[in-house]
């Protein structure tokens, strides 16, 4: 620790202080306008920040950007892509959802558009069609196919689940998934996974691509949080969340406890950071489309604090979506 000053900041001892420039001086006028200069050029920066609206690199996660790499470096997989997501598939899977759904608007279900709406600007990112699908299990997803608008589907009891704000970080999660330009390989991965071991010759390398895509949407996932935490700016939000997808419903859900959750989480990287719990938590997540949900509330947790989101949310205040 360095020794305190000899005398007090501010004062000045022994010798006597410089005379200064006259305020009407040339040298006086040439700093002031210095000074204009600066804080105009640093105004135009964060304006041209601003203008150019949340790119998908501002919070994407390292593992993300890593798996994304290796699976466009494995040879032919565009050209397997294309065998598998042809005519019959997307019209299959579109037709599937848009058939027995119910598409919001304006005018159907607005609550819910609002709130699609609203991530959608914070994202900066154009807005799907959204569906409403009845179906008892918990979940949400996205369709991208080539050539047709992007949508999500939405089903009611995950909507029965949550309370608007979670159920807005439910709809910026899958939002991320566009920003991101996920939704063409989750859609890859969702009909490899399904039909691809049907096709001739392709059993073996469906195998071999699954836990390559796994890899890949697991990280995925991880982006996307954070995308959810952007638009609902509550990791508490985010967390929970992920603790009624473990395991809520709606007549426990006002005992659930996210700080409880969180701690079960740390409690859970605490068992598996020896050798023997380490290969376990492997075992279990290597065959898993999402990461088990005690290590996404950890990880949105641990975001939440970190300077890389205050970065962003300073972004965010510069084109005043801080609040939605």
């Amino acid at each position: 620790m360095a020794a305190p000053p000899a005398c007090a900041p501010g004062l000045i001892s022994g010798r006597t202080l410089p005379s200064q420039p006259s305020s009407s001086s040339p040298t006086s006028r040439r700093s002031r306008r210095r000074r204009v200069l600066v804080v105009a050029a640093a105004s135009a920066r964060a304006s041209s920040a601003a203008a150019r609206g949340l790119d998908a690199d501002d919070f994407r996660h390292p593992l993300d950007k890593q798996n994304t790499l290796l699976l466009k470096a494995i040879p032919g997989l565009n050209d397997i892509g294309k065998a598998l997501l042809g005519p019959v598939s997307e019209q299959v899977m579109v037709l599937q959802n848009i058939g027995s759904s119910v598409l919001v608007s304006p005018n159907q279900l607005p609550d819910l558009h609002q709130l699609l709406d609203e991530a959608a600007k914070v994202l900066n990112t154009e807005a799907p069609d959204l569906y409403i699908r009845q179906n008892p299990v918990p979940n949400a997803y996205t369709l991208a196919i080539n050539g047709k608008k992007a949508f999500i589907v939405v089903h009611t009891s995950l909507i029965e689940l949550l309370t608007r704000k979670e159920l807005q970080a439910v709809l910026a999660h899958e939002l991320g998934h566009l920003k991101c330009d996920h939704g063409v390989w989750l859609t890859f991965a969702n009909i490899l996974t399904m039909g691809a071991y049907t096709v001739p010759g392709f059993g073996m390398v469906a195998g071999f691509l699954e836990e390559q895509l796994y890899r890949w949407l697991r990280a995925a996932e991880l982006t996307c949080d954070r995308a959810a935490l952007l638009v609902v700016q509550d990791p508490k939000v985010v967390i929970s969340v992920l603790m009624k997808l473990a395991g809520g419903c709606p007549s426990l859900a006002d005992q659930l406890n996210v700080d409880a959750f969180l701690e079960q989480a740390r409690s859970y990287d605490k068992a598996a950071s020896n050798p023997v719990g380490w290969y376990i938590r492997n075992a279990q997540t290597r065959e898993l489309s999402h990461p088990l949900p005690v290590m996404r509330a950890r990880e949105i947790d641990e975001w939440s604090r970190s300077q890389e989101y205050k970065t962003v949310m300073q972004k965010l205040v510069q084109m005043g979506l801080d609040r939605v």
